[in-house]
């Protein structure tokens, strides 16, 4: 609750996207087309990289003026459309290009579509939109170029509105929308994430033949990926007769993004049996799924195949590679690809101060900040996220302080809310709540969930029933649907033993059909995901699991293990509370791990939820009485169990 992984991960994300790469960019040539070289694979990237360039005959072109003056009198050439586009690529700013706009209608070119398509773009390429906008409308005639220039310079500049509306005129002029400009809308629909107007563009789609265009169809699945609903994407990439690089990259990411990253790799696999080669864009993708299913042997699998592909740990491929290993458990192995890079840039010493971070190793965290000053890099919002999320999840409250101090005097970095999230979480977990309440009320920023949702987790921890009250209230204004808020509110009055109170709550969930989140424990055994829910006797070796987990409960009740029946939240008798201990998804994974791996080797298991204080201890004693090392990663952080000790030092 609060900080989780995916919050942080999703922070650090932000610069590893495969968007980020540099790519021959789209552009408009002299022919009033887009550049067809290699242009499939820069369809689909955000519209903020879409820049213009020039094709070969204009470089030509420039070359041979690029000592003129934008407006150099030439009277010779005063009348060659030519030269008015040489004109238009030379211009520096928008002054300049009014000048050469006074030129060309003086010289009454205006009529000549491949010179007024150029004049429009040079408007829209610096941001000039107000100007391009009044031009198009003068424009007494329009092909799709035309159209495709506004509304992709409307999008670029985020005028997602007049965007819409300009596309809604190109379709009510009777002009056939192309495969260059549906692309664009359906871009903005993606990056709104806006489903609705996706939908309705994929209706113009139909109405004008082009469902089965390559690009345009592209696009579509870009764009139902992106705003989540991997159903219709799955149907329109299986639909499509040729699939290229970049689509299969796309349905991948997509699958990874809605939580089902065991998808992503068997699409990966499928991609390579029919032929398609992939490039460092598409593994740093599957790199990110990995991330997310947290396997090791998928980690290891994903990393062997970029070492047999030859492919050099480019600061992105490197850094999502470091967010790999971390998240599968070994805070090592990203070590050292950390350590393996020739290059690095602030994300990538970021993610790895995060990485020791929610593997509870804060102090090593703390060492790279200096390192990382050391090479010249300076911090930015997102390493102080990282470093306050350490300080936060190893108690080192002193430290916490000091860097959120420093982060604006010394190195220009205004706090957010994030950064204040980190600090109120901070504070929380340290039992020094009325300093996060203050904290809380002298914030300049808006105060979010994520805010809130760290204070009252905070509170719960800490059994500080009226701040959680207050807290509550506050984030149930902000997210009034979301279960999990009730949840621990509910948790708080339980703690307690205000059972009316937690029914109230329990009810209000009833009333507004809000379920609470099922918890779900995974474990890799063979290649294989084996799944397990609380209570759960669904596993083919279920009768085995239950046998074993009886008589190494004795053993471990024997060597002092007591179950804190204070984690089960019902109103109930303690020996059925105990009972229901005895059956959380944890303790079945871990028991099946026992009987499914070979002695001496670790136990890797993933939770969905904080796991509960009764399965910390448990886990720690399983740990040493099977002397198995036993590596947990749930929704905050990554505990590592070694004989009888936990990584945390049961701070969490």
């Amino acid at each position: 609750v609060g900080l989780d992984l995916e919050a942080v991960g999703n922070s650090i994300r932000e610069s590893l996207t495969y968007s980020s790469l540099p790519r021959t960019m789209l552009k408009l040539t002299k022919t009033q087309t887009f550049l067809t070289a290699n242009h499939e694979r820069f369809r689909l990237l955000p519209l903020s990289q879409l820049a213009a360039t020039v094709d070969t005959q204009e470089t030509s072109l420039k070359s041979q003026t690029h000592t003129q003056k934008p407006l150099e009198s030439h009277p010779s050439l005063h009348i060659d459309p030519k030269y008015f586009v040489s004109v238009l690529l030379n211009c520096k700013n928008i002054f300049q290009i009014k000048q050469a706009h006074a030129q060309i209608v003086a010289n009454g070119l205006l009529t000549n579509l491949f010179v007024s398509n150029k004049l429009l773009y040079i408007y829209v390429q610096h941001k000039a939109i107000d100007e391009a906008h009044a031009f198009f409308g003068g424009m007494r005639e329009k092909d799709p170029v035309s159209w495709s220039v506004m509304v992709g310079g409307f999008a670029k500049d985020g005028d997602f509105v007049n965007c819409f509306r300009t596309f809604k005129e190109l379709t009510r002029c009777s002009v056939q929308p192309d495969n260059y400009t549906l692309p664009f809308v359906l871009r903005v629909c993606r990056d709104r994430m806006d489903l609705l107007m996706g939908s309705l563009v994929h209706g113009v789609v139909l109405k004008s033949g082009l469902s089965w265009d390559h690009f345009v169809c592209a696009a579509l699945v870009d764009m139902y990926a992106k705003c989540r609903v991997i159903d219709d994407a799955r149907k329109l990439f299986d639909d499509m007769h040729k699939k290229d690089l970049v689509t299969w990259t796309v349905m991948i990411d997509g699958y990874a993004e809605c939580g089902n990253a065991n998808e992503s790799l068997v699409l990966f696999d499928w991609m390579r049996e029919e032929g398609i080669v992939p490039d460092k864009i598409t593994m740093v993708t599957v790199v990110n799924a990995c991330s997310k299913l947290g396997a090791m042997h998928k980690a290891r699998f994903v990393h062997d195949y970029i070492c047999s592909m030859k492919f050099s740990l480019t600061v992105i491929l490197g850094t999502a590679m470091i967010d790999m290993y971390a998240k599968c458990g070994s805070v090592d192995f990203a070590r050292e690809i950390f350590d393996g890079m020739r290059e690095k840039n602030v994300i990538s010493w970021s993610v790895m101060i995060a990485a020791y971070g929610y593997h509870g190793q804060g102090k090593k965290a703390l060492d790279l900040f200096p390192m990382m000053l050391n090479c010249g890099i300076m911090p930015n919002r997102i390493t102080f996220v990282s470093l306050l999320y350490a300080c936060s999840h190893a108690g080192l409250v002193d430290e916490g302080f000091e860097l959120f101090n420093i982060m604006w005097d010394k190195y220009g970095v205004k706090p957010d809310v994030k950064h204040c999230t980190c600090m109120v979480d901070l504070l929380g977990r340290a039992g020094r709540l009325d300093e996060a309440l203050k904290l809380i009320e002298n914030m300049t920023v808006e105060k979010d969930e994520g805010l809130w949702s760290a204070f009252l987790a905070a509170c719960r921890i800490h059994k500080h029933v009226e701040l959680a009250e207050w807290a509550a209230k506050s984030l149930l204004e902000l997210q009034p649907q979301n279960p999990g808020h009730y949840v621990l509110l509910s948790n708080v009055y339980a703690n307690a033993g205000m059972w009316e109170d937690m029914a109230k709550v329990r009810n209000l969930m009833t009333k507004g059909n809000l379920k609470k989140i099922p918890g779900w424990t995974w474990i890799e055994v063979d290649n294989k995901i084996h799944q397990f829910s609380v209570g759960d006797k669904s596993h083919p070796l279920s009768k085995e699991i239950y046998g074993l987990l009886k008589s190494l409960i004795e053993k471990l009740e024997l060597a002092g293990y007591v179950p804190d029946t204070n984690f089960v939240l019902h109103d109930v008798d303690e020996e059925v509370k105990v009972g229901m201990l005895y059956t959380h998804s944890e303790k079945l994974a871990i028991t099946f791990g026992l009987i499914a791996t070979p002695e001496g080797t670790p136990i890797r298991i993933t939770k969905n939820l904080r796991v509960c204080g009764d399965c910390h201890t448990f886990i720690k004693f399983v740990s040493a009485i099977t002397k198995r090392s036993i590596i947990v990663r749930d929704s905050n952080r990554f505990h590592h169990f070694i004989e009888g000790a936990c990584s945390c030092g049961d701070y969490w």
